[in-house]
């Protein structure tokens, strides 16, 4: 389905002749954030007429500076019998409701009035804004203007009113600024509400004329990829609604540099409408795996995990391996970077003593076993064999069924360390502690699901249910039960045209390793019902505990 079509004119957005303006200024004692509101003045100007003003002295609350008075004319016996920002401020509120704001150097005076709602209590209405200085400095030509002042604007404009530093003659005199800028970018093709934003915010006209590619896709979740001139996948991504998110892409909220280079190079859009948001999840996901997008950053490397290996030596070692081999080792992780891996081989080396040396045994201990942080099966290969047997089998407990052993044997240690003020060691070793605990809760939320013929789960969201099948830890089909339907049913008819999945053999997930997290979030989530499984989702009782847990464990 591809969205790349000629623009018309029903793409356009709302037209600057059918906006309504409030075109605001503000007087201040001063131009920090102590400053208070002195004078507010405001024009409503819609298709270039003039539909109200507003003009209001505001009490500070606060001396005046002298100088401020000099330049203003306003001056404490003027603004004595003035009412205060706390009355005048709702009241401009209310004269400004359903407009776009526009100020000259908007930050300033935006900032202000935001602040003092702030300080009331007033929730900000959510306004557009333009600034007219901004348009100009983008708009004409240093040497058309040597600045972008209001009262050089003024001049080159011939404004009807000149700015002399009070707010209702500066917002008259930015009235007719603002409508000869739109007079200037009618001509760079700037008509819309929209085009004023692009061009605010240096969005190129090459991209915006690309917007209306948008217009093709529907308000419903679904994944999307960008393509370019010879069909190469460019990026993918996913949203609730597609139509919002790709047109989002062609406007000024897009900041984003890569995909300002990403949209200049693409040819086309394409999408497929997904019955769930979980299912775009997972789409979006399999779609970066398979085509390995240029600008996608997120998620591009599902498959570069970092996993723990008992090795099947006379004398099991701990190996840190970048894949699962058919051998009948027994595996563990997966850890998404070396340094974490190596930390968790690191505390169970520790409380186990299992040997780290790649090398053959050799004839007498290492350093490790002379510190008996090994148990040393080089010293003694037959009188040790046993024990070194059974502590491999203690270990791979730890990794299956109960880590308080190995909670035990680590806090031990870093009771010794801490007696002995080797508090940078007992520190390495604490971090190494939670690197395992996590790592543990990663690996049964994992397996849990890999295990699973199949699970059929539901949640309802607005008055809709949302129905995925599950099989070894695998989106197998997505679809939804609307108001009035069976969800039994509908669930029923999803198994029956579900994707056959296979298990693998080591237990863990048919799919990458970060579906199978996005669809464990799901079933966790508030609300998320069961119903229907094969299979046993469940955890052992003692695999895992809060972080926050862990100290008080340790000190026990």
């Amino acid at each position: 389905m591809t969205a790349a079509v000629q623009p018309s004119l029903e793409d356009i957005s709302q037209s600057l002749r059918d906006t309504r303006f409030c075109v605001v200024d503000l007087e201040t004692t001063g131009t920090g954030p102590e400053a208070s509101i002195t004078e507010i003045g405001a024009v409503m100007v819609q298709g270039g007429q003039v539909e109200g003003e507003f003009q209001t002295l505001v009490n500070p609350g606060d001396h005046i500076p002298g100088m401020i008075s000099v330049l203003t004319g306003i001056t404490d016996a003027m603004v004595g019998s003035a009412p205060g920002i706390g009355a005048v401020l709702p009241s401009f509120l209310e004269f400004a409701r359903g407009s776009v704001l526009v100020a000259h150097n908007a930050r300033f005076d935006v900032g202000f009035l935001r602040r003092a709602a702030a300080a009331l209590f007033i929730p900000w209405p959510d306004f557009d804004v333009v600034d007219t200085m901004v348009l100009a400095r983008h708009a004409l030509l240093r040497d058309e203007v040597p600045n972008v002042k209001l009262s050089t604007l003024a001049q080159h404009f011939h404004t009807t009113t000149q700015p002399d530093h009070r707010a209702l003659s500066d917002a008259r005199a930015t009235v007719d600024v603002l409508h000869g800028l739109f007079e200037r970018l009618g001509n760079l093709g700037v008509s819309t509400i929209d085009d004023l934003a692009d061009f605010a915010h240096h969005v190129s006209p090459q991209r915006r004329a690309k917007r209306v590619w948008a217009k093709a896709l529907p308000s419903a979740p679904g994944v999307y990829w960008f393509t370019g001139a010879d069909r190469e996948v460019l990026y993918v991504g996913k949203s609730v609604d597609l139509h919002r998110r790709v047109a989002g892409y062609f406007t000024a909220s897009e900041t984003r540099q890569r995909m300002e280079e990403m949209i200049r190079v693409a040819a086309g859009v394409d999408y497929v409408v997904c019955a769930t948001p979980l299912e775009a999840e997972v789409r979006e996901l399999r779609l970066i795996a398979s085509h390995n997008p240029r600008y996608n950053r997120r998620s591009k490397r599902q498959s570069a995990l970092t996993w723990l290996k008992l090795t099947a030596d006379r004398f099991p070692r701990l190996s840190i391996v970048r894949h699962i081999a058919d051998d009948d080792c027994p595996y563990w992780g997966p850890f998404s970077n070396r340094s974490t891996a190596e930390d968790v081989l690191g505390a169970l080396q520790d409380a186990w003593g299992l040997r780290s040396c790649a090398a053959r045994l050799r004839s007498s201990p290492c350093a490790l076993g002379e510190m008996e942080r090994c148990l040393a099966p080089c010293a003694d290969p037959a009188g040790r064999s046993e024990v070194y047997a059974a502590v491999v089998q203690q270990t791979r407990q730890a990794w299956v069924d109960d880590i308080r052993p190995t909670l035990a044997s680590l806090g031990e240690r870093i009771r010794t360390l801490s007696a002995q003020q080797r508090f940078e060691e007992a520190g390495d070793a604490c971090r190494r502690l939670e690197a395992y605990t996590a790592a543990t809760k990663r690996w049964h939320r994992l397996t849990a699901l890999g295990r699973c013929p199949q699970i059929v789960a539901a949640q309802l969201v607005d008055g809709v249910w949302h129905i995925h099948v599950i099989r070894y830890g695998m989106l197998a089909a997505a679809t939804v039960a609307p108001p009035g339907t069976s969800p039994r049913r509908v669930a029923d008819d999803a198994c029956r045209l579900a994707a056959t999945v296979l298990p693998t053999s080591h237990g863990l997930p048919a799919g990458s390793v970060e579906e199978a997290e996005r669809i464990a979030d799901w079933l966790e989530t508030p609300g998320t019902r069961l119903i229907d499984i094969d299979g046993d989702w469940s955890w052992p009782a003692f695999i895992g505990v809060d972080d926050a847990s862990l100290p008080g464990l340790i000190w026990r």
